[in-house]
């Protein structure tokens, strides 16, 4: 067990922008492989695709669960068929900001409902998957498939980063599911709600914030040159 605490990052739609609209490509990818798969016309397909993701967080677990489908040939022509090239692309930004962590304080850990495949593409494509200690992920190859926000989805981050308290766990990802039930568990959580999207009524956990750059400011002490970047930021 390290005695550093872990910073964990989700991706789709945290470390890139929504306005890249890849989740909306996945959408339309998912509703096409229930079509295709199922039998099911496109708006029942859209119902069901729904009702899994709801229910299990991940429309795959359902598919997995109720109809024996192949979770890797999900993910072929699901996640790894999404047309990323061109749409991430590297983000300097994003690298200085994970430049200026600290690794003697904090350890920065990737945790995502994708399979492995889809998180080290999307990280690579933004040009930081060289900034990264690991890698927590959905891992399709498993019977049974566990993503956040289920408790053993944190117990298995935990596990893996080599945590031995949840406090020592700081946490940020846009979906307020997620953070809400780590910020139950005991971890620290940042719901990332971007400028544009509605803010919720009440807040899913301690803090929330609409840029990542925010990070610098709520958690100063695991990063270099926090003071400097917050002064930049202000002048801009």
């Amino acid at each position: 067990m390290s005695t550093r605490p872990v910073l964990f990052f989700d991706v789709d739609n945290c470390l890139y922008p929504r306005s890249k609209r890849v989740q909306d490509t996945m959408q339309e990818l998912i509703d096409k492989y229930f079509v295709e798969h199922l039998s099911l016309t496109e708006a029942d397909a859209k119902m069901l695709h729904q009702k899994y993701y709801t229910e299990y967080g991940l429309a795959i677990e359902g598919l997995v669960r109720h109809h024996r489908v192949d979770p890797l040939e999900y993910n072929r022509k699901v996640d790894d068929a999404l047309p990323l090239d061109g749409v991430i692309t590297p983000d300097p930004q994003l690298r200085q900001l994970l430049a200026d962590i600290d690794r003697s304080k904090v350890r920065p850990w990737l945790f995502t409902n994708a399979h492995v495949t889809h998180g080290k593409r999307i990280v690579k494509l933004l040009g930081v998957d060289d900034l990264f200690e690991g890698i927590t992920y959905c891992d399709y190859t498993q019977e049974f498939l566990v993503c956040k926000p289920h408790p053993e989805m944190y117990a298995l981050a935990e596990l893996q980063a080599g945590v031995s308290s949840a406090a020592d766990c700081f946490f940020v990802d846009d979906s307020y599911l997620n953070c809400h039930h780590a910020q139950a568990r005991g971890w620290t959580a940042a719901h990332l709600v971007e400028p544009g999207l509605p803010s919720p009524a009440t807040k899913a956990s301690k803090y929330q914030i609409q840029s990542l750059q925010e990070l610098r400011v709520i958690w100063p002490q695991f990063f270099r040159n926090s003071i400097d970047s917050r002064v930049n930021q202000s002048s801009l």
